[in-house]
């Protein structure tokens, strides 16, 4: 079970995430709150797996939360949840130790989907926000850390063109086995098909 918790002093977006969650049979919402320091002492007490984060929040902003809960909880999965997509917000907060960035205008099927994406070790983006300000060479490092060994070479394959098939040729192993590969690094880059995979693999160019 995916203990959620949800940051944000706008207690109608709090009961619309609510709602969609009460029915999804992994995930668990432990807790709310409406500005910072109330999240904090929130944290302390549920240990939460994933937090939907508000950025600008009363006594504490989601920056500075978010830098004090990953620096004593490591492990807790942070998605930045902003009306704002500018350069600055979204650095700052995968600086501070998000692992996603949603604007509060995407649908709500995203928020699942990013839920699940970070709790799995990966991260999620919106698709609304510019890939340029989320490739950051500590973002790039922790992406390469959570794909195992098999799972690096097979990228590198897909980042040069090669099918499923011949990614299994050229490994000497079933078809399977390459596609298992494909569909969990596809979930722990919080990633939403083969397509974006590929692009993924292209766009990051990386040789492992």
């Amino acid at each position: 079970m995916i203990k959620v918790a949800i940051a944000e002093d706008h207690q109608s977006l709090i009961d619309g995430i609510e709602l969609l969650l009460k029915y999804e049979e992994d995930i668990a919402l432990v807790g709310t709150a409406n500005d910072g320091k109330a999240l904090l002492q929130l944290v302390h007490n549920v240990k939460p797996d994933v937090i939907l984060m508000d950025i600008k929040m009363p006594k504490i902003d989601g920056i500075t939360a978010t830098g004090s809960i990953i620096t004593q909880y490591p492990t807790i999965g942070i998605i930045a949840f902003s009306m704002f997509d500018q350069e600055d917000a979204i650095k700052q907060m995968i600086k501070a130790g998000a692992r996603g960035y949603l604007l509060k205008n995407s649908p709500l099927e995203e928020v699942l989907t990013a839920i699940r994406a970070v709790h799995g070790g990966g991260t999620f983006f919106d698709k609304a926000i510019d890939p340029s300000y989320t490739t950051t060479k500590k973002n790039i490092s922790s992406n390469k850390s959570i794909l195992s060994k098999s799972e690096r070479e097979i990228l590198t394959l897909i980042g040069k063109g090669k099918t499923t098939s011949e990614i299994a040729a050229a490994r000497f192993t079933a078809v399977s086995t390459v596609e298992k590969h494909r569909k969990n690094m596809i979930r722990k880059l919080g990633l939403s098909g083969k397509g974006e995979l590929l692009r993924y693999a292209l766009e990051k160019k990386y040789d492992f």
